[in-house]
């Protein structure tokens, strides 16, 4: 990140991606941990649906925090998505929304902490997990 834009530094960078890129297939060192791509053509309405639930959790945990009304709960739910990329965005998505964490993974269930119950019953409404596997379901 110097600042300096010449073609030159831009053609190398773009050369030295593509390099990599390929080298990478022909190396076939891709494995199942990066993003799959079939998240992609509804990873943007996903992304801006959690963006959403993350600002209203922000304002409710900063209520709950103001007023001291907390009230911690520990509960398991089960998840519905069908594959381990799917499992990691959904509890990912627990734990980014402010106010609750997903603390332990064991097949399809999950451990999760909340704030107060109400946080609890947000993530025992099923929402973000049907929306994950609607994510999922891009394939």
């Amino acid at each position: 990140m110097s600042g300096h834009y010449s073609i030159l530094i831009t053609s190398l960078g773009i050369i030295s991606c593509a390099l990599c890129v390929y080298l990478t297939i022909k190396a076939n060192i891709l494995d199942n941990e990066m993003l799959p791509l079939y998240f992609f053509p509804r990873l943007l309405q996903y992304t801006l649906w959690l963006i959403k639930e993350i600002l209203i959790s922000n304002i409710e945990t900063a209520k709950v925090i103001l007023f001291k009304t907390e009230d911690p709960e520990l509960f398991t739910i089960k998840s519905s998505q069908a594959s381990n990329e799917g499992k990691v965005t959904y509890a990912n998505s627990i734990t980014l929304t402010p106010g609750t964490v997903t603390t332990q993974i064991n097949e399809n269930v999950f451990e999760v902490h909340a704030l107060t119950k109400s946080f609890g019953d947000d993530v025992r409404s099923s929402q973000m997990d049907k929306m994950v596997s609607w994510l999922e379901k891009g394939k």
